[in-house]
């Protein structure tokens, strides 16, 4: 069964199941991004959007569209492919001045209506191929139209986004039926920005929400977008943003270590294979970061003489200005092994030609740095390198030892 097929069939049983229950949730006092009460900002987000067209992609039960049309005086269109998500939500809501209700596919509505003044989505728009979604979405949103996303980010498994534009099973938990399996674009951030871009949006913002239980693994990200004027060319990643960076940076160095068996990565909790590396301490010369680095993640030592800096990439990433110098070391000793209470461990050496898929972008920014020719896609950065030596150090140690 194709991924929207399946996800139609479960919001169908869904709906049937909440309808047999006779449940319509509460109208919010609060325009809410996440689904925990109090965590995120409100409706502001949107703008003003008095006595705008606004339309809610996957409006299901339609509570948060009578929020905005009640609260924010918004003439708001819910739309929802589910007739029992729709049978709900026209039985409680059918005569609120402001919301008009439709039960449709999202992507061939828009095609026919005039364009909207804002658009937005509860968690829903990840169950439909961004492919199809994203260009309806820039037809269908007048220039300038704000575009707000609520995606999960990671689930209560602990399984962070995909580094690859796929669907993946999903569940629809309920508190007295078994779960109901989806298909769902769970994306990284910057798989989003990626798409966005290319589909003649201009991404703002993009923030992360942690559960506010701890023990808790589940993240929400927030996308705020704007439809641009004029289309842009395809492109494979976001253009540079016009808007001065925040007054923050976060600085950090990546090690690559190259043996015969090829280059060292360890995975990262949240999936993604990474160079050893991290942030720089207050007073911390680049080179000693990395001899620090490498030993507290993967046991190794290694002199300062040892370690070549190749370059500086800047980059700007969720509001934040993020420096990364990459580093050559060619000689350490020790063999690579898991350290506690480190979040990346296994580490293993990859071919050159072998070279796995879900890079974290730090790490393969710094690959492409110092091999341009490695078949790595990444989005750029900029970068400013550095003269390069020709020989390690006299007092390097035997690489490997």
């Amino acid at each position: 069964m194709a991924a929207e097929d399946t996800n139609t069939r479960a919001w169908q049983l869904y709906g049937q199941r909440q309808l047999a229950r006779a449940y319509t949730p509460p109208v919010p006092e609060r325009l809410g991004w996440t689904p925990w009460e109090g965590i995120g900002p409100g409706a502001e987000v949107l703008g003003d959007v008095t006595g705008r067209r606004v339309l809610d992609i996957g409006s299901g039960a339609g509570h948060h569209a009578v929020h905005l049309a009640q609260a924010r005086g918004a003439r708001v269109t819910g739309i929802e492919l589910s007739q029992t998500q729709h049978e709900r939500a026209v039985r409680a809501y059918a005569d609120v001045n402001g919301v008009e209700l439709v039960q449709a596919d999202a992507t061939e509505y828009l095609a026919g209506v005039e364009p909207f003044d804002a658009a937005y989505a509860i968690g829903t728009l990840a169950f439909i191929d961004p492919h199809r979604s994203l260009p309806a979405l820039r037809d269908g949103l007048r220039p300038g139209a704000p575009l707000i996303l609520s995606l999960l980010h990671t689930d209560l498994h602990g399984r962070g986004p995909s580094t690859a534009v796929a669907p993946r099973e999903q569940m629809i938990l309920l508190r007295d039926d078994p779960p109901l399996p989806t298909q769902m674009w769970v994306l990284a951030p910057h798989l989003w920005e990626d798409l966005l871009t290319e589909y003649g949006f201009r991404v703002e913002a993009i923030d992360l929400f942690p559960h506010p239980d701890e023990s808790a693994t589940v993240v929400q990200q927030l996308i705020r977008a704007r439809r641009l004027t004029n289309r842009p060319a395809r492109v494979s990643s976001r253009p540079r943003s016009t808007r001065a960076p925040d007054a923050h940076a976060a600085v950090g160095v990546g090690a690559i270590l190259l043996s015969e068996q090829g280059i060292l990565l360890g995975r990262h909790r949240h999936g993604t294979l990474e160079l050893p590396g991290g942030s720089v301490e207050p007073r911390e010369s680049f080179e000693d970061a990395v001899i620090r680095e490498l030993a507290e993640e993967t046991g190794l030592v290694a002199r300062t003489g040892d370690v070549e800096l190749l370059g500086t990439l800047v980059d700007h990433v969720e509001g934040v200005l993020r420096v990364t110098v990459g580093a050559l070391v060619h000689a350490w000793q020790g063999q690579p092994t898991t350290q506690p209470d480190e979040s990346v461990g296994d580490w293993a050496w990859y071919p050159l030609d072998q070279l796995p898929d879900g890079l974290f972008v730090c790490s393969a920014q710094i690959l492409t740095t110092w091999r341009p020719d490695l078949p790595i896609d990444h989005r750029p950065a900029h970068l400013t390198a550095y003269a390069r030596r020709t020989t390690p150090s006299s007092d390097s140690g035997s690489a490997g030892a």
